[in-house]
């Protein structure tokens, strides 16, 4: 009986920590100055995926029919914060440069 709570209480822990992962990237992004239109979409989508980096890669590339859009808030979204995000969340080099190119195809 124990061993259940013991294992329960892991994959609780591993749980919550997926989520503050996503939450983290997210958060660094928009501190970055990126502004995320029907964010609570994208997180609650994100909360729901085994593999939060291949959801976040799809609404990301596919998400403007529910409303997910990614856009540089200011015009000069700080670059080097963007790509360290990518980098300590590890995300493929070309996830971060298709995610770079859908900022500039922006209107």
């Amino acid at each position: 009986m124990a061993l259940i709570a013991e294992s329960k209480k892991r994959s609780e822990i591993i749980g919550s920590l997926s989520n503050e992962s996503f939450d983290e990237f997210l958060d660094s992004l928009k501190r970055a100055g990126i502004a995320i239109s029907n964010e609570l979409e994208l997180r609650e989508r994100l909360a729901e995926a085994q593999r939060w980096r291949y959801a976040f890669s799809t609404l990301a590339s596919n998400g403007r029919p529910l409303g997910i859009r990614f856009k540089d808030e200011s015009a000069g979204a700080d670059q080097n914060s963007i790509h360290g995000a990518f980098a300590r969340f590890q995300f493929p080099e070309s996830m971060e440069t298709a995610f770079a190119a859908s900022l500039q195809t922006e209107h």
